[in-house]
């Protein structure tokens, strides 16, 4: 009997809810990865957070133009005995594989924009504790 691997890629949702006054945002997601990008008035990428592992060890890496990297861990507020389910929350998580998840979106990025998906990757490879300068 043999095993068949599942190709995952990223897809693009349509439709996503926009909040009046902020940045437009766009959605893409498979059985790992979620990534929502913002951007500018000029379409430019402002920002973007990268959940990973969303069935397991659920992680999000955010970038934004004007701030950086944050890495966290979500809490998806079901670990609570004898209470009703919280919603998500983002904390504070150390150790952010950055090479393997880069390499892991270059490969599952293969059906979205090649422009956004480079831009993604190699802001990904740019992580702090990588030995190289972050671009502002």
């Amino acid at each position: 009997m043999s095993k068949i691997a599942i190709m995952l890629m990223l897809r693009e949702y349509h439709d996503v809810s926009q909040v009046e006054g902020e940045t437009t945002r766009r959605w893409f997601s498979d059985e790992y990865f979620d990534l929502i990008v913002w951007l500018d008035g000029n379409k430019i990428i402002s920002g973007f957070q990268l959940c990973y592992d969303i069935t397991r060890q659920h992680r999000a890496v955010t970038w934004r133009k004007e701030k950086g990297f944050t890495h966290h861990r979500v809490d998806d507020g079901e670990n609570r005995p004898g209470k009703i389910k919280s919603s998500p929350i983002l904390i504070a998580d150390g150790i952010f594989e950055y090479r393997a998840i880069a390499e892991r979106f270059r490969r599952e990025s293969a059906h979205i924009e090649p422009q956004l998906a480079a831009f993604v990757y190699k802001t990904l490879m740019q992580y702090p504790g990588n030995g190289e300068e972050l671009e502002p």
